[in-house]
């Protein structure tokens, strides 16, 4: 529920042959570090150095003049060898702002969609993943600041239209993201019950 890194290494892609999941949530702040400097390559070899096989990216810019236009999360998928699947949380002319989703395994985008708001818009995306003879439901999303907002948010996310909708029942499913909770919380603790 907090940002993950580790050293820069190469961004080789992931080797297939694992027999478990590595899975990685990583808020990348529209790809400016802490130096302020502007770098989506340098956030694939954080990627790549935790060698994951399925990542929710949270803060990801699509064509903003902010951060030069690019695509980050087609950037960042392209160094990775990976597909990738993208929602916008904010909209605002030819720009977009969200979360995606990252693996080399095969995967289909099931649902993106906006999430009750007061304070900043935000959204969720939910993947489904072939690991073998297994449909894996991934659900990625960044909850809001305001603590009414997060419950809210979160109560959507484990409702029927998402991780409570029929589809999910009785197959592995996975939430990831930067829930902007700590344990204390009751965000935290209402995720903690329904997905422990």
């Amino acid at each position: 529920m907090t940002d993950q890194t580790a050293p820069a290494q190469s961004t080789a892609r992931p080797s297939p042959a694992r027999h478990r999941l590595k899975i990685l949530s990583y808020n990348v702040h529209s790809c400016i570090g802490t130096d302020r400097r502007l770098d989506p390559g340098r956030v694939a070899e954080v990627i790549a150095a935790v060698e994951p096989d399925v990542i929710g990216l949270q803060e990801l810019d699509v064509g903003r003049s902010r951060t030069g236009g690019i695509d980050q999360a087609h950037a960042i998928a392209s160094l990775l060898q990976m597909e990738f699947h993208f929602h916008a949380a904010l909209n605002v002319a030819e720009e977009r702002y969200g979360d995606a989703i990252l693996t080399a395994l095969p995967a289909r985008m099931v649902k993106g969609a906006g999430l009750p708001s007061h304070g900043e818009q935000r959204g969720a995306l939910w993947v489904e993943i072939d690991v073998g003879e297994h449909r894996l439901q991934v659900f990625n999303t960044h909850l809001g600041l305001l603590g009414s907002d997060r419950m809210r948010q979160i109560g959507e996310i484990l409702g029927p239209a998402w991780i409570g909708a029929p589809a999910c029942q009785g197959k592995p499913t996975i939430l990831i993201g930067d829930f902007n909770a700590i344990p204390l919380t009751a965000t935290y603790r209402t995720v903690a019950r329904r997905m422990g």
